[in-house]
C-alpha cells in the first residue's frame, strides 16, 4: 500500500496479519459507524508499522485483534460488551494494554528519573497475558521510527521510555529482532551526535569489514572441512548502541574493540565446539586474556558458549564465538534469561523464581509452533506471582509478598513507619488494616506520632501481617517492653480468646509442656510476643478437655440403628456412624471441640461439648447412658450462638454482617437488646460456622469492628 494512499478499515484488514482476524469480528468491526480512525491516538502509518512488526513476530489472531481495536478506540469501545462475552482472550489482551498505560504515566511523572526495574516488573505484574508484551514492544518501535519528525522534546521522551522500559523487556524476553533497533533508534535520540560518530566511523569502514568478514568466514569454512568438522560459520552482525556500551565498558577507541568483526560458528555437539576452537587456534594466534569458556563454566543464567579473540588476517583483531545449536536456541530464545548477561548485572534476589516462570513461558509461547493454544490455557495457572507491586502515593514502585496488607507496605517503607501505622487509603479509599493489597495498588499510610504497633497483629489468623520480615519488626519491638507490660498485654489476649471459646479461668499447667514453658508466666509472655497464638492455646486446653471427657466404654442398652441418610453422618457413635444423632442446642459443639454423647429417649443421642454442665448434670444421673462420641464426615455448616456487646452506632449491624459475609460464615438469626441509657447494645447472632477454628478467627475480627467491646461465644 502507498503511503500516500487513505487508509480504511477494509483495506487495513486486509493486511497481514491482520487478514487473519476471526470472520464474526471482523464482520462487526466493519459495521462500526463514523470514521474508525478520527480518535485514533496514533497516525495510521503506526498502527501499519505496528502490524508489520507482529507479523514478523508470528503473533496470532488475537494478539493482531487486540492491537487493532486498542489502536481504533471508537470501534473499540462499541464491541467491548460483545468481545467481553464471545473472545475474553481479546478482552484479556485489551485489558492488558489499558492496564500498560499506567505505568507509561508513572514513568511521565518520574521525568525517568525514578526505579526503572520496579515500573518493569510492576507491568509484567499487572499484565495477566504476556503477549500484551509483543503489541506494547511493536507499537513503541512503530512511533520510534517515524519520530524523526516529531519536536526534540517528544523524541528524547519516547527516547528515554525506550530505554528505560522497553528495551529492557525486550531483551529480557527475548525478542531480538525489536531489541536492537529499540535500542539503537532511543540511542539516536538521546546522544545524536556520538551515534552519528559512531555510524560515520562504521560506515567509512564497512565495505572493507564487509570484504573482510566474507575472508575470513570462506578461511575458516575450509579449514573445517578440512579437519572434517561440520559447522555453520557466519558473521555476527554489531549495532551501534552495543557498540557505544563496549566503548563504555572497556573505556577503549572503536579502532581497539576486538569484536567489530566477528564470527559466529553452530555446530551439533560440545566435543565439536572445542575442536573448532582448537582449529581457529591453529590459523590465527589468540589474544592473551581475551578466551572465555561458558560451556566448562556457564554463566548464571546458564549462558553456554566459547569465546575468544585472534589476530586475523592482515593482523586485525577478529572475536569468534562458538556453540552447539542447541545452545544458540536456547540464548536466543530459550529459558536461559539471556538478558541477565547482557545487562551485565549478577542474577539478584528481587529477579524471584516466579519472574524466572513468566520469561521462560513467555519464550516458549514465541517459539512454539503447534502449542500455542495449550500454552495459554496454562500462563493462568503456571504463572501466578509470588510478589506483588504496589505504589507509594509519590508513584515509586515497592514490591511485597503476595497476600501483603497495608502494614507490610508501612513497615517496607521504614520500621518506624510501620510501628506508628493508624490506617491506611489505597487509591484514594481509606481500607482496613487487614486489606489485602493488589499489583497496581497507590498506597498511602496514616500514622500517628507515637509508634504504637498492635499485639494482635501479631496473631496470624487476624490477617494483619503477610510478611514475615515484618512480623520479626513487631516482635522486636515487644521484646525491648519491660516483663511486666509483656505479661499484662499477654494475659489480656489469652483471657479474651479463652472466654471466646467458653474456657474462661481455665488452668493453664497441663498445657505448659507442649510450648515448652515451665510456668504460666512464661507461656503468657509467648503470647505477649507473638511467638504462640492465644488460639493455639485454646486449642491445646480444648483437646486435653477432649482427652478427659471420653468415659470409659460401659455396656449400654442396645440401641437400634435408625435408617441411613444419604452421604456421611457428622458423628460416629460408639465407632460406628449412621445412628440418629444432634447437636445439643445447650451447648453447640462445633467440629474439632471435645465431645461427648448421651442416650436420649426417643430422639437418639445428643451430642455435647467436653464440659457442658447440662450434660455433666444429666450423665451424673445416668452414667449408663454416657456414649463415646467422635466427629465422622463432617460437612456444612453448624450454627453457634455468639454474642456482642458495642456502642449502638449507626451502621455497627451493616459492618458487623458484612465482616461475617467476608469471612464465609452465615447469619442464622440475629435480635438486638439496647441498654437504655448506656449507649450500648447487646447483639445475639447464630452463626453458621465450619468448625470452631472459622469462630475463632472471626471472634476476633468481630472484635476489632469499631464499636465492639465484647465478643464471644454465648454460654
Amino acid at each position: 500500500m502507498s503511503k500516500l494512499t487513505p487508509l480504511t478499515l477494509p483495506a487495513l484488514l486486509a493486511l497481514p496479519p491482520a487478514d487473519a482476524i476471526p470472520q464474526p469480528l471482523r464482520d462487526a468491526m466493519l459495521q462500526v459507524d463514523g470514521d474508525p480512525f478520527a480518535d485514533a491516538p496514533d497516525p495510521p502509518a503506526v498502527l501499519v508499522d505496528t502490524l508489520g512488526s507482529l507479523a514478523r513476530l508470528g503473533a496470532d489472531p488475537d494478539v493482531t485483534t487486540a492491537a487493532i481495536l486498542r489502536a481504533l478506540p471508537s470501534v473499540e469501545v462499541k464491541l467491548r460488551p460483545r468481545i467481553a462475552k464471545d473472545y475474553p482472550q481479546i478482552a484479556a489482551l485489551l485489558e492488558g494494554q489499558r492496564a500498560a498505560v499506567q505505568v507509561w504515566s508513572l514513568h511521565a511523572e518520574q521525568h525517568g528519573h525514578g526505579n526503572s526495574e520496579g515500573l518493569r516488573r510492576l507491568l509484567l505484574a499487572i499484565v495477566r497475558d504476556l503477549r500484551v508484551v509483543l503489541v506494547l514492544l511493536s507499537r513503541h518501535l512503530a512511533r520510534l521510527r517515524l519520530a524523526a519528525t516529531a519536536p526534540p522534546d517528544q523524541q528524547r521522551a519516547l527516547a528515554q521510555l525506550t530505554r528505560d522500559i522497553h528495551a529492557p523487556l525486550a531483551n529480557r524476553l527475548g525478542i531480538w529482532q525489536l531489541k536492537w533497533e529499540l535500542e539503537d533508534l532511543a540511542f539516536r535520540y538521546l546522544e545524536p551526535e556520538t551515534y552519528q560518530q559512531i555510524a560515520r566511523l562504521l560506515d567509512d569502514k564497512r565495505s572493507g569489514r564487509e570484504r573482510y568478514i566474507e575472508t575470513v568466514k570462506a578461511t575458516l569454512r575450509d579449514a573445517l572441512a578440512a579437519s572434517g568438522i561440520r559447522g555453520e560459520v557466519a558473521g555476527r552482525p554489531k549495532h551501534i548502541y552495543s557498540i557505544w556500551r563496549k566503548m563504555q565498558k572497556k573505556n577503549a577507541p572503536i579502532g581497539e574493540l576486538y569484536d567489530l568483526r566477528a564470527l559466529r560458528v553452530l555446530v551439533d555437539d560440545v566435543p565439536a565446539c572445542y575442536a573448532v576452537l582448537g582449529v581457529v587456534h591453529a590459523l590465527w594466534l589468540p589474544v592473551p586474556d581475551e578466551f572465555d569458556d561458558y560451556i566448562a563454566r556457564p554463566k548464571r543464567n546458564d549462558y553456554r558458549s566459547l569465546h575468544t579473540a585472534v589476530i586475523g588476517p592482515e593482523g586485525k583483531t577478529l572475536e569468534v564465538q562458538i556453540r552447539t545449536h542447541e545452545m544458540h536456541a536456547q540464548a536466543e530464545l530459550g529459558v536461559a534469561a539471556h538478558w541477565k548477561y547482557k545487562e551485565g548485572r549478577a542474577a539478584s534476589k528481587s529477579q524471584d523464581a516466579a519472574m524466572e516462570k513468566r520469561i521462560a513461558w513467555m519464550r516458549q509461547l514465541l517459539d512454539s509452533t503447534g502449542e500455542e493454544a495449550s500454552l495459554l490455557r496454562e500462563l493462568d495457572t503456571e504463572l501466578a506471582e509470588d510478589r506483588i507491586y504496589v505504589l507509594t502515593p509519590r508513584g515509586e514502585v515497592i514490591d511485597l509478598p503476595q497476600g501483603a496488607t497495608p502494614i507490610d507496605f508501612a513497615y517496607r517503607l521504614h520500621t518506624d513507619v510501620g510501628h506508628r501505622t493508624r490506617g491506611a487509603k489505597v487509591d484514594g479509599r481509606i481500607v482496613p488494616l487487614d486489606h489485602v493489597l493488589r499489583s497496581g495498588d497507590r498506597v498511602e499510610i496514616l500514622t500517628g506520632k507515637v509508634a504504637e504497633p498492635r499485639r494482635d497483629w501479631l496473631v496470624q489468623s487476624n490477617g494483619f501481617l503477610a510478611s514475615a520480615r515484618s512480623r520479626e519488626k513487631v516482635r522486636s519491638w515487644f521484646h525491648k517492653l519491660d516483663r511486666a507490660r509483656n505479661l499484662q498485654a499477654g494475659r489480656e489476649l489469652l483471657d479474651r480468646e479463652l472466654k471466646r471459646l467458653g474456657l474462661a479461668k481455665a488452668d493453664l499447667a497441663p498445657v505448659l509442656s507442649r510450648f515448652n514453658v515451665s510456668s504460666d508466666d512464661e507461656l503468657v509472655v509467648l503470647v505477649a510476643l507473638g511467638d504462640v497464638g492465644p488460639h493455639q492455646v485454646g486449642r491445646a486446653l480444648l483437646e486435653h478437655e477432649r482427652a478427659l471427657a471420653e468415659p470409659e466404654p460401659v455396656h449400654s442398652p442396645v440401641v437400634s440403628r435408625a435408617p441411613a441418610k444419604k452421604g456421611r453422618s457428622d458423628f460416629t457413635i460408639a465407632g460406628m456412624g449412621n445412628l440418629l444423632a444432634q447437636p445439643a442446642r445447650c451447648c453447640q459443639p462445633l467440629p474439632g471441640e471435645p465431645i461427648v454423647g448421651y442416650l436420649t429417649r426417643g430422639k437418639g443421642i445428643s451430642v455435647h461439648r467436653a464440659g457442658c454442665a447440662t450434660y455433666l448434670r444429666l450423665a451424673a444421673a445416668q452414667p449408663q447412658r454416657a456414649i463415646p462420641v467422635e466427629w465422622g464426615g463432617v460437612g456444612g455448616g453448624h450454627d453457634v450462638d455468639v454474642v456482642l456487646l458495642g456502642l449502638d452506632r449507626k451502621w455497627l449491624l451493616k459492618d458487623l454482617t458484612n465482616l461475617i459475609a467476608q469471612e464465609n460464615a452465615h447469619v442464622a438469626a440475629i435480635s438486638t437488646d439496647p441498654e437504655r441509657g448506656t449507649g450500648r447494645v447487646r447483639l445475639n447472632l447464630r452463626l453458621r460456622v465450619s468448625d470452631y477454628g472459622q469462630l475463632s478467627a472471626l471472634l476476633g475480627k468481630l472484635a476489632a469492628v469499631p464499636g465492639v467491646e465484647d465478643a464471644r461465644r454465648a454460654t
